[in-house]
Order: structure tokens, then C-alpha cells, then sequence
């Protein structure tokens, strides 16, 4: 692959935008394993090797285990999540395939489950793995 554009290089305020949302999901309640699946299955969806790998490593440094990494891209059919993880996986599932639109059912599931405040956070952290994704994606950001 050709080198690509260097967008810290390029446009770094927006760059810093993006950081700065890393900082305020630095901030919240959510645990650092729910923002490690978060950030992992949406960038198994995504098709993200570089988040993935990232992820997974960070994942395993909090604490998280080689089965539940393994079983997140079939978490519906693994006994080892949580009510909440399953909760925040279907609704990063859907966030992520946003074109199928986020459904009432997932949604209220979740909001059921979450106060607004972490509901918020929540959305948040999909959103901003989401354009993460999305960055290495375009700027061919290469697992190593």
C-alpha cells in the first residue's frame, strides 16, 4: 500500500478533537473492560486490525480473558458476559451498522439498564471508536 495521509500532521486540531473525546471516556463510570468490548467489537465489525489488536492488548492489561476476547463476535450465543455487557454489545452492534438504525428494543433494553448519564457515556464511546475506526481505516493505520 502506498503511504497515506498523516492526519495528526495534517489537520491536528482536528486530531485533538478526537483526543479529547479519548479524555472524557477516560473520565466516566463504564468500567475498563465495558469500553475494552465496546472498542473491540466495534472494530471487529469495522474490520479495524489495528484497533483490534490494540484493543485486545489493552483489554488483556485490565484484566480480561483470552475466552471472552475470543467469544465477542459471538456473544449472543456465550454464557460469559454480563446482562449489561450484552446490553452494550448489541447496542455498539447497532450504533456500528447505524444504516439498520438502532432499535427501540435495543435501546430501551439499555436504557433500562443504564442511568442517562452512563447511557450517554455509552453512546459516546461507540461513537468515538467508530471514528477511530474509521481514521486507520482510511489512513491505512497497519496492525504490527
Amino acid at each position: 500500500m502506498k503511504p497515506r495521509i498523516v492526519i495528526p500532521n495534517v489537520a491536528p486540531q482536528a486530531y485533538e478533537a478526537l483526543m479529547n473525546l479519548e479524555k472524557y471516556i477516560a473520565t466516566t463510570s463504564l468500567t475498563p473492560i465495558q469500553k475494552e468490548l465496546i472498542k473491540i467489537r466495534a472494530s471487529q465489525i469495522n474490520g479495524c486490525a489495528f484497533c483490534i489488536n490494540m484493543h485486545t492488548v489493552d483489554a488483556r492489561k485490565y484484566g480480561e480473558t483470552e475466552k471472552r476476547i475470543y467469544l465477542l463476535n459471538a456473544w449472543r450465543e456465550a454464557d460469559v458476559y454480563t446482562e449489561e455487557e450484552k446490553a452494550i454489545l448489541a447496542l455498539t452492534e447497532e450504533m456500528t451498522m447505524i444504516s439498520n438504525h438502532v432499535s427501540d428494543e435495543v435501546y430501551q433494553n439499555a436504557a433500562n439498564l443504564f442511568n442517562e448519564k452512563l447511557l450517554a457515556e455509552i453512546i459516546l464511546v461507540i461513537i468515538t471508536i467508530n471514528s477511530w475506526n474509521r481514521l486507520a481505516i482510511a489512513t491505512g493505520m497497519r496492525a504490527v
